[in-house]
């Protein structure tokens, strides 16, 4: 199957399905029986041209037996009259008109019978009518009762083309909610566990900062020792002769003071 004919078919399938999606049945019914009611309509109306021929057909076999009839009473008058050339040329006029009425007769039995087989037609095909309405009443009846219902179930058990959308979108929802709450819960686990730096110092609890707060008071600590222990011996020696003659000045300065207050 060449290229062509695959999209051809898929073409009319899809269209299939798309026309018997947008069909109702209801129309096609209400449709099928205005087409009968036309085409009983013209039956009827085809009836009554062949009564209307026949009838005219009948007034001139009627209006023609009248002038045989009088041709007929003129020849006997002028035979009466010794006239015979004339009762002759009467009775030439009316075989021609008994053949004229011959003819419209034939004429007019054929349509009769038409007529007659037209206006069985025509009752049987209004019986058919009249049926396939009372069918289509029915079916239409039964189908919007169908279709009722299976809107309720559908409704019901979720499962119509409106709620099963929005049955997608909550399974979508729970979905995304699921994802993010599993994103969350590996992002605290390698904040935990040190693989992953929390850059806005927002994730420490008290514990840690309070073990960082005492590793730095520590080095501050150490630090200073250290600058203590470099000081060298000889500055240590100066700065305690320093303090030895500040403190021997203060006590020579009380003694004067205190023997000056018992000479006087």
């Amino acid at each position: 199957m060449g290229v062509f004919s695959r999209m051809s078919l898929i073409f009319r399938s899809k269209a299939n399905k798309a026309m018997d999606k947008m069909e109702d049945p209801r129309e096609t019914l209400d449709y099928s029986y205005q087409k009968q009611l036309e085409l009983l309509q013209k039956v009827r109306r085809g009836v009554a041209d062949v009564a209307t021929s026949r009838k005219r057909i009948e007034l001139q076999i009627a209006r023609l037996k009248q002038e045989s009839d009088k041709l007929h009473s003129q020849a006997q008058k002028a035979l009466a009259m010794s006239r015979e050339d004339l009762a002759r040329e009467a009775l030439t006029r009316r075989s021609g008109l008994e053949q004229q009425i011959s003819d419209l007769a034939t004429q007019h039995a054929s349509l009769q019978a038409e007529e007659e087989k037209l206006t069985l037609a025509a009752q049987r095909l209004q019986a058919k009518v009249e049926a396939f309405r009372t069918r289509k009443e029915t079916i239409k009846a039964t189908y919007t009762a169908a279709q009722a219902q299976t809107q309720v179930t559908e409704a019901v058990t979720g499962i119509s083309e409106e709620l099963g959308d929005v049955g997608l979108a909550v399974q979508r929802a729970e979905d995304r909610t699921a994802e993010l709450q599993a994103r969350a819960g590996a992002v605290d686990e390698l904040l935990a566990s040190g693989a992953l730096e929390d850059v806005t110092g927002t994730g420490k609890d008290d514990i840690t900062a309070e073990l960082e707060r005492m590793a730095s008071t520590n080095d501050v600590e150490l630090e200073l020792e250290r600058m203590k222990a470099q000081l060298t011996p000889g500055t240590s020696a100066t700065a305690a002769a320093i303090e030895g003659g500040d403190a021997a000045g203060t006590d020579a300065g009380e003694a004067s003071a205190s023997g000056e207050g018992t000479q006087q």
